[in-house]
């Protein structure tokens, strides 16, 4: 295959859990009842997160499973369109391919409705897991989605510590989407119980809130969720650009100013950028100027992301990122 070769040089990134359809209203700014047409877009953030390091030349491969539909299919394929090795995707004759029904309310926030009862993803048994592949990776990557039930949460385990085992940096972005889990205690609880095995961490500011309940986002609130063998903790801050913490140095990466459209994905395309520049220069984590550039770079793929509707066909090349630091 020839997309294959050009990745090879790289070491592998592996994103583990779901991939699913975003259908998001024709017209913004409406409920999802008011809203006249949907239109269907391929997300999931684990698969966004693999296709943004395919997108900027990097290496990668998804790990889940979908329904064995229209859908699970389609998804499959963009994920092969898009580079990405999906020797680690299985197919569910029993259930659906899950879908979300997205809109951005007339105040920008986002309404999610899930069908997931159970879909696909959830269904992923820890015997089922691509073990050879998942050995491969350098960066192991997933999120909290995959932990709400078994038997996939016990896939998750697995493939972290298999992954782990094999020697590679173990990457946590939460992202928390409160309407899946049963009770925010347990959502709280869950997302916490996979804490402290983590290399990298990224939260979103409203995700610090959460998890710590202290209102105000000072250093003291963001390092009680600091870990003794945690190597890099980022807090995404919207338009407000990063702040990032290591052992031995923290501090904050000023954001890009963009027409934002929809921020779906945003986060996605920084720390999928952000690993990507990691996966073959680990040591970077140490080097503060080194860091700083890179997150400079994560900062612009996060910014162009929300220039375009929909994750995946806004997720930029590493051209049109380096553009955009040109500009400033």
């Amino acid at each position: 295959m020839a997309s294959e070769n050009h990745h090879s040089s790289h070491g592998l990134l592996v994103s583990f859990g779901e991939m699913l359809i975003d259908f998001v209203p024709t017209v913004s700014g409406v409920s999802l009842a008011d809203a006249p047409a949907f239109l269907k877009a391929p997300g999931g953030a684990p698969a966004n997160v693999a296709i943004a390091v395919s997108r900027l030349g990097g290496h990668s491969a998804f790990v889940g499973k979908l329904g064995d539909d229209e859908f699970g299919h389609m998804l499959a394929n963009i994920l092969k369109q898009n580079g990405v090795n999906n020797d680690g995707v299985l197919f569910d004759k029993s259930a659906r391919t899950a879908l979300a029904f997205v809109t951005l309310r007339s105040d920008g926030e986002r309404e999610f409705m899930f069908y997931r009862n159970p879909s696909a993803d959830m269904l992923l048994t820890p015997s089922e897991l691509n073990l050879e592949l998942i050995r491969k990776a350098k960066i192991f990557h997933y999120g909290s989605i995959s932990l709400i039930v078994e038997p996939c949460r016990s896939a998750h385990i697995r493939a972290m510590e298999v992954a782990k085992e094999a020697g590679a940096l173990l990457s946590y972005d939460p992202n928390l989407r409160l309407p899946l889990w049963p009770s925010p205690e347990e959502a709280r609880e869950k997302i916490l119980s996979i804490w402290e095995r983590a290399d990298i961490i990224k939260v979103s500011d409203n995700e610090v809130e959460f998890l710590t309940g202290c209102e105000t986002l000072n250093d003291d609130a963001i390092l009680s969720l600091w870990h003794p063998g945690l190597k890099l903790l980022l807090v995404t801050l919207g338009e407000k650009g990063c702040k990032y913490y290591t052992k031995d140095f923290k501090g904050t990466v000023d954001p890009f100013e963009v027409n934002t459209v929809d921020t779906t994905g945003a986060g996605d395309a920084f720390i999928g950028s952000l690993l990507s520049k990691l996966v073959d220069n680990q040591s970077v984590i140490k080097d503060e100027g080194r860091l700083r550039e890179v997150l400079k770079f994560a900062n612009a793929c996060g910014a162009i992301t929300t220039t375009k509707k929909g994750a995946i066909p806004a997720l930029p090349t590493e051209m049109e990122a380096l553009k955009l630091l040109r500009r400033e």
